[in-house]
């Protein structure tokens, strides 16, 4: 006698009962208990790392030699320590970049908790046409000005008297802050930037910023309400996104999502990499052109930031693992940026790179859907030209353009710039998670 079926049940031929075990696809068992399928199987082991390397000194001051193996051996890493997913190898990182159906980015206030943050303005048209305008006309002249001092001198630190400096300089021009404001503006808004590390005591005093920051924006606000001027600030109180007015809040919202870290941090870095590399300097100082290229290859061989946070909107299967609904996914751009299945010699320091070609960041698409940028551009590519006509130029530019302009002012007022005798300077962040940059760079020149 043949077996019946019945609904979700087996008759077999003795006449007993067997209930059909659920339909599956082909391959082995789609587990739902994560700590079951997350489970270690055999050739799965991890013993060349072990989380707690990733938040190691010797991470915070290198983190390289731990990216390379996590590249190589763990391309989607399970750290159990941070409860995360570390993903390392070009593709997949570029692929989630451009994920926006799966993969959500969380704003710098949502690290902070707050229930009622303000608003991020940055979006805003008006808002974006009027810093270009801004970067665009002072960038040359701060620098300039920075160029000049430090001439007079014939020695000095490119990390925090030009890099750190001119970042700064052009913030609190584009703002319009009083001079006798600016170091405590830069401070304020230095330590809240800072508080969105991992790091407890830096939050809690990235809270305290906010609201120094708040109570010091409120009566130059309330000026500029009255008599408005050609600043961001300005411009910010005269939008009204959703018919809503501006308030303070937004300001210092809209401040905090800034990205603060690419300009400083690239520009300190590119100069570390000219001056600890005479060939490459001497190649990239002869042409604007090559200058910008030397940015661009900074920001793959030493980003000053590492990685970038992602969030599984649903439950994701992807990278061999099924991924939890709001999972954070560790996107590594340091990892990602130097795969040496995407980039030739990728530890070496080549201005004239060949394989950068169509890789800058945000960069468009490619033909097989993939994000054509480089990792470091951390975001969603650009769906607009490189240089379109009919709107402000992209952030990611107009940092690119004011570095290289930076750069050029500086060679242009500084001669045979080289390492001061007797010092080694290196590229860290100040605590792990932070930027990563060189902090002090001293120098010697002469005047042109």
């Amino acid at each position: 006698m043949a077996s019946v079926t019945k609904d979700d049940q087996i008759i077999g031929k003795n006449g007993v009962f067997i209930k059909k075990p659920p339909r599956r696809s082909d391959g082995p068992p789609k587990y739902r208990t994560y700590e079951i399928y997350q489970r270690e199987r055999v050739g799965e082991s991890t013993e060349k790392i072990k989380p707690g390397q990733l938040i190691s000194e010797n991470y915070r001051q290198d983190p390289y030699p731990t990216l390379a193996v996590l590249r190589e051996h763990y391309p989607c890493y399970r750290d159990w320590l941070s409860n995360s997913y570390w993903i390392s190898e070009y593709n997949d990182v570029t692929s989630i970049f451009c994920d926006e159906a799966n993969f959500e980015t969380r704003p710098k206030s949502w690290i902070y908790g707050l229930d009622n943050p303000g608003r991020n303005l940055n979006d805003e048209l008006p808002l974006l046409a009027t810093e270009e305008t801004l970067i665009d006309t002072n960038a040359e002249e701060i620098a300039i000005v920075i160029a000049s001092a430090l001439a007079q001198k014939g020695h000095g630190d490119l990390a925090t008297e030009f890099a750190a400096r001119f970042a700064m300089d052009l913030l609190l021009k584009s703002m319009d802050i009083p001079d006798a404001d600016a170091g405590q503006f830069a401070s304020l808004f230095w330590r809240m930037q800072r508080g969105t590390s991992w790091n407890p005591i830096l939050r809690d005093d990235g809270k305290k910023a906010m609201d120094e920051l708040t109570h010091y924006l409120d009566p130059i606000v309330a000026a500029r309400e009255k008599q408005p001027g050609e600043d961001l600030i300005s411009v910010m109180i005269q939008l009204a996104p959703s018919d809503q007015p501006v308030t303070v809040r937004d300001i210092v919202v809209t401040l905090l999502e800034r990205d603060h870290e690419t300009l400083h941090g690239a520009l300190a870095n590119l100069w570390f990499l000219l001056l600890t590399h005479p060939e490459e300097h001497q190649q990239a100082i002869s042409d604007r052109r090559l200058m910008k290229l030397a940015y661009l290859e900074t920001l793959r061989h030493s980003t000053p930031v590492l990685s970038a946070h992602r969030y599984a909107r649903h439950e994701v299967e992807r990278f061999g693992r099924l991924i939890p609904e709001g999972s954070q996914l560790v996107c590594s751009a340091a990892a990602a940026n130097r795969d040496p299945k995407i980039f030739n010699d990728p530890e070496r320091f080549i201005v004239d790179r060949k394989d950068m070609c169509q890789r800058e960041s945000r960069g468009q698409y490619r033909a097989d859907g993939l994000a054509a940028g480089i990792a470091f551009g951390l975001g969603k590519p650009s769906i607009y030209p490189a240089i379109p006509e009919d709107r402000p130029r992209s952030r990611y530019a107009l940092t690119r353009d004011t570095a290289v302009t930076a750069s050029q002012v500086l060679v242009s007022h500084l001669d045979n710039i080289q390492l001061a005798k007797g010092t080694t300077p290196n590229l860290s962040a100040l605590t792990v998670g932070e930027m990563h940059t060189c902090w002090k760079l001293p120098v010697t020149f002469s005047k042109k």
